[in-house]
């Protein structure tokens, strides 16, 4: 079967979001091993065209952030579940994740820019989720040090796990309290299919990350990161 790559707008296919609908109905490993090469065609090489063309996009944004269309240990996550520990046995992801990190991989502390790609779920995320409980100490004393700049970056910030009390060591009377109860620092915006699907979406992904940048920054450095 012939290669499908992304367009020179930098959209993401029809077929991306096709063939994620037929997985989600077909989640078993005898349907997605009779459909490899599908999902290589339809899916995976798209989507790595899609990455190599954000390239330039991403170094504009931060030069250290880096846009790997490798179809292992890239910037496209794996479509294969870990079901190890899960109750929900099923093998493979219905959704497409890309991450833009950086050059030392996804273990860094420092936040990058993320891509979901799910039938009728398009989204830009931006920051730091879940982290352990040094980088998230950080951060939370990064906001002390500097308030008047964490309050001018922070932005929309998702909603997302929080502490019902003050952390232990801070003060319970602190003016962003709230934000120092948060367990994670994320931003999000909404993109619709077919807009992800028109010519230019690259362009509009970049402006969504790049509206991003100032709180990425913030928490780039409050954990010890140059940016």
């Amino acid at each position: 079967m012939a290669k499908r790559s992304v367009a020179a707008g930098g959209e993401i296919p029809p077929s991306v979001f096709a063939f994620l609908r037929e997985l989600a109905r077909n989640n078993d490993r005898v349907w997605f091993n009779a459909n490899k090469e599908r999902y290589v065609a339809e899916m995976r090489d798209p989507l790595l065209a899609f990455i190599a063309g954000f390239a330039p996009r991403l170094a504009r944004l931060n030069r250290r952030l880096v846009a790997d269309p490798s179809p292992n240990g890239g910037s496209l996550f794996r479509i294969y579940r870990d079901t190890r520990f899960a109750r929900d046995k099923s093998p493979y992801k219905t959704h497409a994740g890309i991450y833009f990190g950086r050059a030392e991989g996804r273990d860094s502390p420092a936040p990058g820019f993320y891509l979901h790609v799910a039938p009728g779920d398009v989204f830009m995320g931006a920051g730091i989720w879940r982290p352990d409980p040094e980088v998230l100490k950080q951060v939370r004393d990064a906001i002390v040090a500097e308030p008047a700049r964490w309050k001018r970056v922070r932005g929309e910030l998702d909603d997302g796990e929080a502490l019902s009390r003050p952390p232990r060591g801070y003060d319970a009377e602190h003016p962003l309290v709230e934000d120092l109860k948060r367990k994670q620092f994320t931003v999000s915006h909404p993109f619709g299919e077919k807009d992800a699907s028109k010519p230019g979406f690259s362009e509009r992904y970049a402006a969504a990350c790049r509206r991003a940048v100032p709180l990425l920054q913030f928490l780039t450095e409050a954990v010890g990161c140059d940016w």
